[in-house]
């Protein structure tokens, strides 16, 4: 938000950065932030060093639409670190309205019931700490219950292509689940009703294009930079030392971390194994699978299983994909009728 503020003052961008921080936080979290202890030598050239603290902007300037929402806020008078916390509050406040939402659909005239599941899965601990947390996940998650609406609605064509886009602005890592979702629905277009819909390839080739055009206009290292700083080693200063992951280290951290997202994998599967089970409906079955094979997308290509923040947007909608199939026992509804 400062570097579009003040392009041409790198300096005053870090310096406002974490004054800005100090001014709020907590007095051992700012100082957890800036590295005081000996061995946090990379958070030390980030809060000092402005060629250090500037090179891993791109990391986090290519999120341009939650940068947005952020510097709206700031607009309107939040300060900056209220900016951020204030986008994954409000975030949070309007996804409890649409999984309400969804539940009334999935549950009519059962008021209650869809306000018990609401409040429970609201208080549920990974959305409580995604909302307070100074990422964007929040924010996406709301667009993807958007996106689940959009399914159940059947919305047009292009109010969905519209949708991704913007989900693409938000995260572009998300241009995986973006792909994946207009290949599926391609196919799926093809075998059921023999047609071959031009518009998707071309939806598909604007958002990557779009997509293209963020990471080169904000310079983005690439995904071997993100992987060996996350998982390998955090540089100080990216352009003093080349990222290196090779095939064998890559596979000894995917095995490692794939261990500890056993709970994962175990819950996924319920989930699907409980729509196929449930559901002939081929729809709904394509859609369910799209939303596993987006778990494990986001996992090989950033396998931090700790971090269930960042699955979380993807396993949601398989659980409301359960809670479809097993509400139509209660109303003996088909998803493709809702509209």
């Amino acid at each position: 938000m400062f570097t579009n503020e003040f392009p041409d003052s790198p300096d005053k961008v870090r310096e406002l950065t974490f004054s800005s921080i100090k001014k709020e936080a907590p007095a051992d979290q700012y100082n957890n932030l800036i590295g005081i202890k000996p061995w946090a030598v990379t958070r030390q050239y980030f809060s000092q060093n402005t060629q250090s603290f500037t090179e891993q902007l791109p990391y986090f300037q290519i999120k341009a639409g939650y940068v947005f929402m952020i510097t709206l806020f700031y607009k309107l008078g939040f300060s900056p670190p209220m900016s951020v916390l204030f986008t994954g509050l409000i975030s949070y406040f309007i996804s409890g309205l649409l999984i309400f939402y969804i539940l009334k659909i999935f549950f009519p005239d059962k008021y209650l019931l869809a306000s018990l599941l609401t409040v429970g899965i609201m208080l549920m601990p990974t959305i409580t700490y995604m909302s307070g947390e100074s990422t964007p996940d929040m924010f996406i998650f709301l667009f993807i219950l958007l996106f689940v609406i959009g399914l159940i609605k059947k919305w047009s064509q292009w109010s969905m292509f519209l949708l991704l886009l913007v989900m693409t602005f938000i995260r572009p890592d998300y241009i995986t689940f973006v792909l994946t979702y207009l290949g599926a629905v391609f196919i799926y277009s093809y075998f059921t009703e023999k047609k071959i819909k031009l518009a998707l390839i071309i939806q598909g080739i604007m958002i990557l294009s779009v997509y293209m055009f963020i990471m080169k206009f904000y310079n983005y290292p690439g995904w071997t930079d993100l992987f060996y700083d996350s998982f390998i080693d955090r540089r100080p200063i990216i352009s003093a030392q080349e990222a290196q992951v090779s095939l064998n280290a890559y596979l000894q951290i995917l095995y490692t971390k794939i261990i500890a997202f056993k709970k994962v994998t175990l819950a996924v599967f319920i989930m699907t194994g409980v729509v196929f089970w449930k559901s002939k409906e081929a729809w709904v079955r394509m859609i369910s699978a799209l939303f596993l094979v987006n778990v494990y997308i986001k996992f090989f290509f950033f396998p931090q299983s700790g971090d269930l923040r960042l699955f979380f947007p993807f396993i949601f909608p398989l659980f409301m994909m359960m809670v479809y199939v097993l509400s139509q026992s209660y109303n003996n509804i088909k998803l493709s009728k809702i509209a």
